[in-house]
């Protein structure tokens, strides 16, 4: 039988999927490999947890597929299913206590999401001016 693991990220409204199995070391991001992905500030903040427990993808393939929000909610959303896809297949509590120590959102959804917009404005707390002349 052979073992795959699945996990998910999100931030905001972007949602990543993840999926780990046996391979040759290749992370890839909706299809594209992550040494390829286009932003490098991107491609750092994805790379983290991989360089936060070197070793931990290698013989690992991990494919990501992302949708929904900006490039940088992906970005925190893909990290965040990588991190845990990590954690998940080698279920080490060094691993965990590293991810947790660097950054508590390697592991923990950010909840935070955008308020909603309320009548007699244009947003969430901006209003419509007004004179009474």
């Amino acid at each position: 039988m052979v073992k795959v693991v699945n996990t998910s990220g999100k931030r905001k409204t972007a949602i990543a999927r993840a999926t780990v199995r046996t391979g040759k070391g290749r992370v890839r991001i909706n299809s594209i490999p992550l040494d390829l992905y286009p932003n490098e500030m991107v491609r750092m903040k994805i790379a983290e947890p991989i360089l936060l427990a070197p070793g931990a993808v290698a013989g690992l393939d991990v494919s990501i597929d992302v949708k929904g929000g900006g490039i940088m909610g992906q970005a925190e959303a893909v990290r965040t299913a990588l991190a845990r896809g990590l954690l998940k297949w080698h279920n080490d509590p060094k691993i965990k206590d590293i991810f947790l120590s660097y950054d508590r959102t390697l592991l923990v959804n950010d909840s935070r999401q955008k308020e909603p917009k309320k009548p007699h404005g244009r947003g969430a707390r901006k209003k419509f001016q007004k004179s009474y002349r």
